[in-house]
């Protein structure tokens, strides 16, 4: 998956049919590395994302609304400032690079009309959102490169912008055969490799499909191809060439079942085995095939220092736990000190003192048992010993029992947060979870204030919702605070409530709306708490599922924590392909 030459093409000759005179109404920065424009034109509005993301470089027509930072990013700042109500007066794909750039006409502080370029290039890590005056003077970038990150190219208010040039690649919108045949005739690598190391904007995706209309071999060389072969190799290049030069382009994107693997704005046949899907937009296919990992991506960054506490205090917890158990074990010889203690009492007066050890009859056994002795010490004095050592491993045996209890309970406790950071979505999910292992004291807030002002002020998460295949709306807790409140404040009795059994993992409520539900609803659940557990990647999980007036939740229990007694069970695959996210 290539967000490909041919890709921006097609995403240039999209944004000139619908932005064309169209004037910025708003532009917010929500991420660091990420613009969301607000374009009014022909009576329309349209969000246009802009991202510069090293893992998801993206830009897109969009109808979904991003919550942005109480302080707008300095960058941002300027464009306001430069380009609010400004009209876009061109879109353009230099060179076939894996860039757009806008062309933007404004007014300046003299009421004179200026132009401004904001040029976003989609390259990977180096993806960037360049803002350059008419003269390609750099104004600013959304992130600042200096001489120390790059040998290159300096991307600093006040130098100059140039597009860095890939070293002896050609544009193959001025392909021509002659060039083409004596391109590949000196190339000593397989044709495939040859053409997307050759041509600019060709990715590996894209020179396989070549091969495959020419029906070659992709990793035969050009020396074992006569000129009849090499010129139907060419034509098959030149008719997608043509084709992007005439604006037909075929969105689509290639599924392995209901894995998305490929996509480009050519129909792709190379991969016969798997089903393709077309899309009327490549704004909606680039929509489709990313936001969902994009947004898992931003979320695990965002996640990263409160997943290191959880991670680090989990480890810590696992260790203390196998240490207490290393030691309940030992606890084990305490009821042999307590007979070896009785049994010395009993025949101590048949022992000689100075023995090193005394064979008497165990009365509870009926068997001859064998007692170590202290020879310093007399027979009572002996069995003194033994009781002090049963009375220390009986006190410590009944200390460890309750920090073995605790112990668990916080193990459990961290995998449902760890649980949760794994399905979160949003900041809110995020700032819910940050807020338990607060109250929990996981983590020291010296600024508890400031954190109830931003609390007020961010969206409130929200459970998971779906819809079963007869109608029955499922709900599905993302933290532990969204379980609580789902089953002890939303769910009524009659509810039935599901959740992987014996590991972390979301409550799982259907309203029953006091009806008697289909054998399909309990899979249906079953399948959502299998997902949304630890064991997801499992291939079947087993499920407990209990009517919700039978759940009960323990005093100072930790959040998310219930029991119940009386459950039914049932066997899931983790799989909710087939049901309906509302």
């Amino acid at each position: 998956m290539a967000l490909d030459g041919l890709v921006i093409s097609n995403l240039t000759q999209e944004f000139n049919n619908i932005l064309i005179d169209g004037r910025i109404n708003k532009i917010n920065q929500p991420e660091s590395d990420e613009l969301l424009l607000v374009i009014k034109n022909n009576r329309t509005q349209y969000k246009l994302l802009l991202s510069a993301n090293a893992s998801y470089p993206l830009a897109y027509i969009t109808e979904e609304s991003k919550t942005n930072p109480l302080t707008a990013p300095n960058f941002c700042m300027l464009l306001r400032k430069h380009l609010n109500s400004a009209k876009i007066v061109s879109i353009t794909q230099p060179d076939f690079e894996r860039i757009i750039d806008f062309k933007i006409e404004h007014l300046n502080e003299l009421g004179d009309i200026c132009y401004k370029h904001l040029i976003i290039e989609l390259m990977g890590k180096h993806s960037n959102i360049i803002f350059t005056d008419d003269q390609d003077n750099i104004i600013d970038s959304i992130k600042r490169i200096n001489s120390m990150v790059s040998s290159i190219r300096t991307v600093l208010p006040g130098f100059k912008y140039f597009i860095p040039k890939q070293q002896g690649k050609i544009n193959p919108l001025s392909l021509d055969y002659d060039m083409f045949l004596s391109n590949i005739k000196g190339s000593n690598q397989p044709i495939y490799k040859h053409i997307y190391l050759t041509y600019t904007g060709i990715s590996p995706l894209v020179a396989n499909e070549i091969c495959h209309r020419a029906s070659l071999n992709p990793d035969t060389y050009s020396s074992e191809l006569n000129d009849d072969v090499l010129y139907h190799l060419y034509n098959n290049f030149n008719h997608i060439i043509q084709d992007i030069k005439n604006g037909k382009f075929t969105p689509n994107i290639v599924y392995n079942g209901t894995t998305p693997i490929e996509y480009s704005s050519i129909h792709i046949g190379c991969y016969s085995n798997y089903s393709n899907t077309d899309f009327q937009s490549i704004s909606g296919l680039l929509f489709n095939f990313y936001h969902k990992r994009e947004v898992i991506n931003r979320i695990n960054q965002k996640s990263a220092d409160i997943r290191k506490i959880v991670s680090t205090t989990l480890e810590r917890t696992y260790k203390k736990y196998d240490l207490q158990q290393k030691q309940m074990k030992d606890t084990d010889k305490k009821e042999k000190y307590k007979i070896y203690g009785e049994l010395l009492t009993t025949y101590g007066y048949s022992i000689e003192t100075g023995s090193k050890s005394a064979t008497v009859n165990n009365y509870y056994t009926n068997e001859d048992i064998a007692i170590p002795l202290d020879p310093t010490l007399s027979p009572i004095d002996n069995a003194k010993k033994y009781f002090n050592k049963y009375n220390k491993l009986k006190r410590t045996y009944i200390a460890l029992e309750k920090q073995l209890e605790e112990t668990k309970d916080e193990i459990e406790h961290l995998e449902s947060i760890s649980n949760a950071l794994d399905i979160a979505r949003l900041e809110s999910d995020l700032a819910d979870i940050k807020e338990e292992l607060i109250a929990t004291g996981y983590i020291k807030n010296k600024h508890r204030n400031v954190n109830n002002k931003q609390k007020k002020a961010r969206n409130k998460s929200l459970p998971l919702h779906y819809l079963s295949s007869d109608g029955y709306h499922i709900y599905v807790g993302k933290n532990n605070a969204q379980n609580d409140e789902l089953t002890f404040k939303f769910a009524s009795n009659s509810d039935w409530w599901f959740h992987a059994k014996g590991m972390a993992g979301s409550h799982v409520i259907v309203k029953s709306n006091g009806e008697e539900l289909p054998d399909r609803v309990f899979e249906e659940a079953g399948m959502l708490a299998a997902y949304y557990s630890k064991a997801k990647d499992q291939q079947k999980v087993e499920i407990d599922y209990i009517q919700r007036k039978h759940i009960k939740k323990p005093n100072n229990a930790k959040p998310g924590f219930v029991i119940y007694h009386t459950n039914y069970s049932l066997v899931a695959i983790p799989d909710i392909s087939t049901l309906i996210e509302l």
